[in-house]
């Protein structure tokens, strides 16, 4: 899958470890990332674990895609960052799931964020 992902690799994302239900990727803020305060943009935070998200949900076989998602923003991030998003599974019932994902810089947590999945029949 990320293979194919020209939206994740176009940001410089990449996938440090998957396996059932799990799933690391990276992504260091560019000048490009960064808002109009000079902090980076949620966007990216966000787009960061749901790429973590969409690897894990998807780690079991059948294509699978969010139903829905939520991030809470802890801290700011800023230029030249470092990110971590760390997803895993909750639970998996019928075509749906459900997964969190951490994103961290170093040893700090910027983000939380919980999404929603369903297997496509």
């Amino acid at each position: 899958m990320m293979a194919d992902d020209l939206a994740s690799a176009s940001l410089g994302i990449t996938l440090h470890a998957a396996g059932p239900g799990h799933a690391e990727v990276g992504m260091t803020v560019t000048e490009t990332m960064v808002n109009g305060h000079g902090i980076g943009h949620g966007g990216y935070v966000f787009l960061l674990a749901d790429t973590a998200f969409a690897c894990a949900c998807n780690s079991h076989g059948p294509v699978t895609v969010a139903a829905g998602a939520d991030i809470t923003f802890v801290a700011a991030v800023h230029l030249g960052d470092v990110l971590v998003a760390r997803a895993t599974e909750r639970t998996r019932y019928g075509r749906s799931g459900i997964y969190d994902v951490t994103v961290s810089r170093g040893a700090e947590v910027v983000a939380e964020f919980r999404g929603r999945s369903r297997t496509v029949r």
